[in-house]
């Protein structure tokens, strides 16, 4: 058992070493897109009125989950719609897009699965702005974006931010590659087909993906990912968990807005729209 754990360890070390030039490079660019452009898109998504769930969804997929969190802010404050939040909760792409990129996948696939998280967050957005009428009410005072709580120390710089995310990220694929890899031998070992068993399984696979989903953390989209690029779970079940995986939107959520059962609805939404959404990708991806 010692053997396999040192070899599973020391494999997964060669595989994710290679990562972090890539993880780096990416986090710099994002860095500097969220400091030249992070209040001009906050912005557009609190006073966008009808265009709520489109801006929304569009602001969603940069790779940043601190949106979220802003998102959640604006909504507590009655300065967005219900629709525009979830927009955000399921377009948002967290760690996602840097570990697409750092596993190679064609640029064609990657495109695919953030215009389908986008297109996801903007029409269920508007469903549930029809369904649920809450006007929000424009506050003038600015809501403070909370992602500091969870990411990186802006005042660093961008490098230094970049640097902090890479490592952190890195460590998260490196533990959750090294549990994978555990699995794969354990359920090769055992014969188990742990893939068809548990994680495709055509109903109980999506409900699963939603609920590592809720975990309000990166953690969860790393796993999840992880899991789809190993090829472990399928298309559809990765984007369960990622549609209803909000980055750390719902754990502000939790923080700023003293309704409590809202909140739980909230959650309760963004989890069936997320797996509903999940089985349609499914079809289409």
């Amino acid at each position: 058992m010692l053997h396999e754990i040192v070899h599973a360890v020391e494999h997964t070390f060669e595989e994710c070493i290679v990562l972090i030039p890539i993880l780096f490079i990416t986090y710099v660019i994002m860095e500097w897109l969220e400091h030249r452009a992070k209040d001009k898109s906050l912005n557009m998504i609190r006073f966008s009125g009808k265009l709520g769930p489109l801006a929304g969804g569009l602001v969603g997929i940069i790779p940043q989950c601190g949106f979220s969190g802003a998102a959640a802010s604006f909504y507590t404050a009655h300065s967005i719609t219900l629709g525009t939040l979830i927009a955000v909760f399921m377009a948002t792409s967290d760690e996602m897009l840097p570990i697409l990129i750092s596993a190679a996948l064609e640029p064609a696939m990657i495109t695919k699965i953030l215009i389908v998280k986008c297109a996801a967050g903007v029409v269920c957005g508007y469903l549930v702005d029809i369904l649920y009428k809450r006007r929000p009410k424009i506050e003038p005072n600015h809501i403070h974006d909370f992602c500091e709580q969870e990411h990186c120390e802006c005042e660093k710089g961008i490098f230094g931010s970049a640097v902090k995310h890479t490592i952190s990220v890195f460590v998260l694929i490196f533990i959750v590659s090294i549990a994978a890899h555990m699995l794969v031998h354990f359920a090769e070992a055992h014969n188990i087909i742990l893939a068809d068993s548990i994680w495709n399984h055509p109903v109980f696979g999506h409900f699963l993906a939603g609920i590592v989903g809720l975990i309000p953390n990166c953690a969860a989209s790393v796993l999840l990912t992880e899991l789809y690029v190993t090829g472990v779970i399928d298309i559809g079940i990765m984007m369960t968990g990622l549609f209803v995986n909000a980055g750390i939107g719902l754990l502000v959520l939790f923080k700023v807005n003293h309704h409590m059962k809202e909140n739980f609805s909230i959650m309760g939404i963004l989890y069936i729209l997320g797996v509903l959404a999940g089985i349609v990708t499914g079809f289409i991806l």
